[in-house]
């Protein structure tokens, strides 16, 4: 099995956001949050802000030159639900903020608010008043208190065990309510289950789970650079469904994920219909909601080309084929093969070998992102 580990960490780390765009997203999280705080009218609705999406599960990847990174800073509120019908009322509670520190930077979404900064993007989603469980994690610090998943990569194992405590303790949904503008609704949420799942995933699959959905990500970008659905949150748990436990690589994940894609969407493809059982974590909602029969099935047969080359590249005996194999999987990013004039290769074969690398041979680990 060629799972070129040296290449994967390689592939990844061109693939990850840049130092300068991490700091960029964290200086604009961060400033955001403080002015929210501070701020003498919102500060005696605002309880705590806390991050959410790609970037807080350590599954975001490196923007398309023309787009720009983004981060969900999700916003908890005393407000009632029953007092902002529509629910849009309440987002108008923020406008004078809004203009007062992004004048022309923000527009309201269907699902949050959206503030356009130079280098990237912030998305401002609004809750309504916390259930207890919620206040019992507010309380604990274990979930609010910290703002990057690779900050705490070394903790996981405890705050794992810690978050799973207080959802068991609780015996209580930890949903929260958000205004949907589109819906004229409130919709529930589960921001902690999302977290909490991606935090048990990567553990259960020996850390490499949110690499597999970066790459599988970056993938999606390079053989449908054009295609609106499924991507972003609902392709991630489309992944996560999909992904093996237990997995040794990177490259197994990607694999066995792509072949199981295959494998348990078949019936639905021939039925010419879109798969209704990927319902979000926490909350009973369909994730694949907004994608079409047609869009999921070019999906698939896209997965089904991917998983076979994916298949011979994890396979294959040479490495050198099959690194230049994975590259054409998921584009040049991966780095190119490069022949020596002898010597073992990286898989233990002496077929074909490469220049030998000096970088460490594990992508992973404990380590998220």
């Amino acid at each position: 099995m060629a799972s070129l580990p040296t290449y994967f960490k390689d592939f990844l780390s061109k693939i990850r956001l840049t130092e300068a765009v991490r700091e960029s997203l964290q200086e604009a999280h961060r400033d955001l949050r403080e002015r929210l705080n501070n701020d003498i009218d919102l500060k005696k609705i605002v309880e705590a802000t806390f991050l959410q999406g790609s970037y807080r599960r350590s599954t975001i990847v490196r923007p398309k030159p023309d787009e720009k990174a983004d981060v969900d800073v999700i916003v908890i509120t005393t407000l009632i639900p029953g007092d902002y019908d529509p629910p849009t009322d309440a987002l108008e509670l923020f406008r004078t903020f809004l203009d007062t520190h992004y004048r022309n930077k923000w527009r309201f979404q269907g699902r949050s608010i959206g503030i356009a900064l130079n280098e990237v993007d912030l998305d401002l989603v609004i809750t309504a008043m916390p259930s207890d469980s919620v206040k019992a994690l507010m309380s604990s610090g274990v979930f609010f208190g910290t703002d990057d998943l690779e900050i705490l990569s070394g903790q996981q194992p405890r705050l794992l065990a810690q978050l799973r405590e207080l959802k068991l303790a609780q015996q209580q949904s930890q949903t929260l309510l958000i205004p949907d503008r589109d819906a004229n609704a409130w919709e529930e949420t589960d921001p902690v289950a999302q977290l909490l799942w991606t935090w048990d995933k990567n553990s259960k699959t020996n850390g490499h789970f949110v690499n597999v959905v970066k790459a599988l990500k970056w993938w999606r970008r390079v053989h449908a650079p054009e295609s609106k659905h499924p991507k972003s949150y609902p392709l991630e748990h489309l992944i996560g469904d999909c992904c093996c436990d237990g997995i040794s690589s990177v490259a197994e994940g990607v694999t066995l994920t792509l072949e199981n894609i295959v494998t348990e969407f078949a019936s639905d493809v021939a039925m010419g219909r879109v798969p209704t059982c990927l319902r979000d974590r926490g909350v009973d909602q369909d994730v694949l909601k907004r994608v079409t029969a047609e869009e999921f099935s070019k999906f698939y047969d896209d997965a089904g080309a991917g998983a076979a080359i994916a298949r011979a590249a994890l396979d294959h005996e040479d490495s050198v084929e099959s690194a230049r194999l994975w590259r054409k999987l998921l584009g040049e990013e991966f780095p190119e093969p490069e022949k020596s004039d002898g010597g073992n290769d990286e898989g233990g074969n002496t077929q074909g070998g490469y220049t030998k690398r000096s970088a460490p041979t594990s992508v992973g680990g404990a380590r998220f992102g």
